[in-house]
């Protein structure tokens, strides 16, 4: 879908209205809670409702439209409705949905997961991330015979009681005193789920080594983001995630990568291929299905046999679903085709966004930051020249990132709520124009104002 307005972005941001959607949050508020379906949306600002979505544009209720760099939080990495893509799901649908069974689909799926992740010996789908993270726990626990997990500071690894803590802790206490007290982060949130995950800072090796001295044998997992895209996009440094696979096999701990956001995004074989680490498990899921929900498991064929063997327990009602299924295996073709040149059109526009976002920034003396890869990456204010955990992170200027994000959105241009940008094979030329042009203006309104 190309844009119909002629207008310049000054225009055009002082005529969107958006009418039809606050009557509509009104209306949904009567019936759902807090009128939307996941919390995470709560935070966008204006609240709006869509109507539609084609290639790299949403259309809201009120006819707004919008470059979409939040894709679902990340799932459509080929944009919103490629044709392709419907047109499997549309010849999925004649065979049935659930089969309570196996199907031959299934079968082409993990082959194809197999070919493309290196570290992918044997596999399991599941329909969530959050799931799949709390069967690859599962299996690390039956495989060491420990029950505590590391979890780093800021990482998101889903909304369960075990493992939503310390996202968004409160700063304080001294760095070095490890493991750091237990955030809890919902209200209702059981500490006793909790209880067995051990905080620390992540890209500090050194901290996590001496930890590890004196606690190893009693840790069963380490889980990590191999890139910190829930708050920041932050970069590993140089030998961080080669060290953690080193101190897992000197301590006999299964390395758990969340692939959840880098799968299928930074390469093909995830992040997990951009750094040359071999983790034992790995959680895939948004770019995956290509905005459909699936999501998997892969890893060691020693530690998968446990769930083979029916020690571990991972089951589902709606897993390998013909839909998903048939979504993933449709996503995963077109990627791999051309020797990945979908994924490679996807890192060069990103890094020419990326490139003209710091060029407009630097011209009006904005302390913008931008931060990550061309795939994924994170704006953000602040003179902080090294951040890279959560507690460098949260030194930015977060009242400044709000009003930049909701000074982008009423230009037309939507990355989400927390400053993350995703691009999609469906980002034109012309998108990444118009967006660095309404990234100037954005700049100037909060300067102003």
């Amino acid at each position: 879908m190309t844009t119909t307005t002629t207008e310049t972005p000054v225009t055009e941001a002082a005529r969107r209205t958006f009418r039809k959607s606050g009557e509509f949050h009104e209306q949904a508020r009567r019936l759902i809670a807090g009128g939307v379906n996941s919390n995470v949306r709560l935070a966008a600002d204006p609240l709006l409702c869509f109507s539609k979505a084609k290639g790299s544009m949403l259309v809201d209720l009120d006819g707004n439209e919008y470059i979409d760099y939040a894709l679902g939080m990340g799932p459509a990495v080929l944009g919103h409705a490629p044709p392709f893509l419907i047109e499997a799901v549309r010849a999925s649908l004649s065979r049935g949905q659930l089969f309570a069974g196996q199907h031959e689909m299934e079968l082409e799926l993990a082959g194809l997961l197999h070919e493309c992740v290196a570290s992918a010996e044997l596999v399991r789908i599941g329909l969530s991330g959050s799931e799949m993270i709390q069967t690859a726990l599962r299996v690390a626990r039956a495989h060491t015979g420990r029950n505590a997990f590391i979890k780093f500071e800021g990482h998101y690894h889903g909304w369960l009681d075990n493992v939503l803590v310390n996202l968004s802790p409160p700063a304080g206490g001294s760095r070095e005193a490890v493991p750091y007290p237990v955030h809890l982060q919902s209200s209702g949130q059981s500490a006793l789920a909790a209880s067995e995950a051990f905080i620390l800072p992540w890209n500090d090796l050194e901290l996590l080594r001496r930890f590890l001295d004196t606690h190893g044998r009693n840790v069963a997992a380490i889980l990590t983001e191999p890139v910190m895209c829930n708050t920041g996009v932050i970069a590993p440094r140089g030998g961080y995630l080669e060290g953690i696979r080193e101190l897992c096999d000197r301590h006999g701990i299964v390395l758990i990568m969340d692939e959840v956001i880098t799968g299928f995004r930074l390469a093909l074989g995830g992040a997990q291929e951009k750094f040359a680490v071999r983790p034992d498990l790995s959680v895939f899921a948004k770019a995956m299905g290509g905005g459909f929900p699936i999501a998997a498991l892969t890893g060691r064929a020693d530690l998968m046999r446990l769930v083979d063997l029916g020690r571990v327990n991972h089951s589902g009602t709606y897993n390998a679903n013909l839909v998903g299924v048939a979504a993933a295996i449709a996503t995963l073709r077109h990627l791999m085709a051309a020797d990945g040149s979908a994924l490679k059109a996807i890192a060069l526009a990103g890094r020419r966004l990326i490139e003209g976002i710091r060029k407009v920034a630097a011209g009006k003396s904005a302390n913008l930051r931008v931060m990550g890869y061309g795939p994924v990456f994170n704006t953000m204010f602040g003179d902080d020249e090294s951040i890279v955990d959560y507690r460098s992170y949260i030194r930015t200027d977060v009242a400044k990132q709000k009003a930049f994000i909701k000074a982008l959105t009423l230009r037309g241009v939507r990355p989400t709520p927390r400053g993350t940008w995703f691009v999609s094979s469906a980002h034109s030329d012309e998108d990444i124009q118009r967006t660095v042009e309404a990234v100037g203006q954005a700049l100037s309104d909060i300067a102003s104002s």
